[in-house]
């Protein structure tokens, strides 16, 4: 792409010394966080670890993305427009807050925590209500991103940091110090017991506060793009995809003991994932010991063995067949939960996302790893796995000698069709890819002849920890979300999620899908551009009448929302002139 055309080109992100400065501190904060992690010099608790190293991180990302003074400011530019609605929403915000914090720190009475509980999540839902009447009730429908970037929430300002950090507090809590928030895990005992009969735990929580947070913000995100059928459609998909599979029907299937079960005698029957859309790679435990255990405990039966197949068919026929058909914007933008907390609670910060084509780089190889990593502790597992027991899968029985001939053709067709695409397109990625298939299966090959149990000499269970450690906390969690306010929303969807990279591979060269310009029509306004949460420069694409056809487009359509003039629609037609 000629920069020329972009809207924020590689220039105007030139490496001053905060930038400089902002990089290293961020850089310091993984060396870290894997010192945390490998304990290379003990100077330290683990705990004081994650702090200083997720700290470090957070210093660098402000230091990088801060612009100007104006940054710098409390006080946003709402509080000269505030109306009686949005004082209200604040006060009822302070309240909600206030008792959630209140129980974080253990000083509520557990006897009442039913009444503080359901007077917590009143209040910030009266917060939300009162807060887009005041906003979106008394104007016209359209475009509604006035102000972004005077508010010191939406426009990498002090109050956005302090959102972030105490966003990353939360997380680090969460993952490795869950004992500090056994006072919150208990205001939740009592819709815990009211769904599944016992008491909270940290996912419950988490799980609790993530649904509550997309339902009332998807509910607003709608009131605020109520003129475009498209956004008020996929929005209520998401909102029912998060209520109903990954909260509601898990919680029942463990109420009724087809998960995470003791019998009679008092034995822990196992425990595998029932959330239907959060399946491997995604769900990187799919294939783990106890997950595949789980799935074939006679005790579960027929859910387990029907999670099991619907697994496998929902990654090797349902994800290539939708995203042929409908792009990556049918799973991404429409059911996964992590872009459904993007699309409603991270819709204020979605123009913080970089556009830059040093991002755009960093971007494809971060997520390309992030792919092959996930395929080599999964085959390691597997491999492990199946060298130490058979797995009967109904009539059909699965041993160390079935799975090494399943998992080579299973190579061999993906290194043949990423070849006979890398001859076509020429692509440089697809090249690779061919290369990363040969290499596992010779890897496999060697395990199987010398008869080792570890396919990639390393321990599977390292590959695992580590993978889950750096990968499934770290990256998905506290980057992926904590730094929503500092970074953007889609951190971790763009940059991380094996999911999307997978789509992102159909969606670019066997797809379907685009999103048409029509460049005759654009007025170069750049909204398109600024509110890609993704990082995509639209307009570039719209100003050259240029398909765009893009591995990490998650077909949200706020791009074409916001554009004034009706430049960009999102479509399926033939493949032939999709890409020009």
């Amino acid at each position: 792409m000629n920069e020329s055309f972009s809207v924020v080109n590689d220039n105007s992100q030139g490496l001053k010394l905060k930038f400089k400065i902002g990089i290293s501190l961020f850089l310091l904060g993984i060396v870290e966080l894997l010192n945390v992690h490998f304990q290379f010099i003990n100077l330290h608790s683990e705990l004081i670890g994650y702090f200083v190293s997720f700290g470090l991180m957070i210093l660098g990302s402000i230091l990088f993305t801060y612009k100007s003074t104006a940054q710098l400011r409390l006080i946003s530019v709402f509080s000269k427009r505030m109306t009686l609605y949005h004082f209200s929403a604040y006060i009822f915000a302070i309240i909600g807050l206030a008792i959630f914090f209140l129980a974080w720190f253990k000083l509520l009475p557990n006897e009442k925590s039913t009444l503080f509980l359901w007077s917590s999540l009143s209040a910030l839902t009266l917060s939300i209500g009162f807060y887009t009447y005041g906003n979106y009730a008394k104007e016209l429908a359209g475009i509604k991103n006035n102000y972004t970037y005077f508010n010191s929430l939406s426009s990498n300002g002090v109050l956005g940091w302090a959102v972030g950090v105490l966003l990353t507090f939360f997380y680090i809590q969460l993952y490795w110090n869950a004992k500090s928030l056994e006072g919150f895990i208990h205001l939740f005992d009592p819709l815990s017991f009211l769904l599944k009969g016992k008491a909270a735990d940290q996912w419950f929580l988490y799980g609790t506060l993530y649904t509550f947070v997309i339902l009332f913000l998807g509910i607003k995100f709608m009131i605020k793009y109520r003129h475009n059928r498209y956004q008020l459609i996929r929005t209520i998909v998401v909102i029912l995809s998060q209520l109903v599979f990954a909260y509601f029907l898990p919680h029942i299937l463990e109420a009724l003991n087809w998960n995470s079960a003791v019998n009679a005698k008092g034995d822990y029957l196992g425990y595998y994932n029932t959330n239907p859309i959060n399946t491997w790679p995604l769900n990187k435990d799919f294939f783990a010991d106890y997950s595949l255990d789980a799935m074939v405990q006679p005790a579960y039966q027929p859910i387990g063995m029907s999670y099991l197949v619907w697994g496998i068919l929902m990654f090797l026929v349902v994800t290539p067949v939708a995203t042929y058909y409908l792009g990556k914007r049918w799973y991404c933008s429409w059911f996964c939960g992590c872009g459904g907390l993007a699309e409603t609670a991270g819709d204020s910060f979605r123009q913080l996302s970089s556009k830059s084509t040093k991002s755009w780089k960093i971007e494809r190889w971060v997520i390309h790893s992030v792919m092959v990593f996930v395929l080599i502790f999964t085959i390691a597992i597997l491999w492990t796995y199946f060298s130490g027991k058979e797995y009967a899968i109904g009539f059909f029985t699965v041993n160390k000698v079935g799975f090494f001939i399943i998992a080579s053709i299973v190579l061999i067709l993906c290194g043949t069709v990423t070849y006979l695409g890398f001859k076509k397109h020429k692509s440089t990625w697809l090249g690779v890819a061919t290369v990363v298939f040969a290499f596992i299966l010779v890897f496999l090959i060697l395990a199987f002849a010398l008869g080792n149990s570890n396919a990639f000499i390393i321990k599977s269970t390292s590959l695992k920890k580590a993978y889950a450690f750096f990968i499934g906390s770290t990256f998905s969690g506290v980057i992926g979300v904590g730094f929503y306010p500092i970074l953007g929303t889609r951190v971790w969807c763009r940059f991380g999620c094996p999911m999307a990279g997978y789509m992102g591979l159909f969606q670019r060269f066997k797809s379907k899908f685009r999103i048409t310009t029509n460049g005759g029509q654009c007025i170069s306004c750049g909204n398109c551009s600024t509110y890609c949460e993704q990082g995509i420069d639209v307009r570039a694409y719209a100003q050259r009448q240029e398909n765009i056809v893009r591995a990490s487009c998650v077909g949200c359509g706020v791009c074409s929302a916001v554009c004034p003039r009706g430049v960009l629609k999102l479509e399926n037609g033939p493949e032939e002139g999709r890409i020009k």
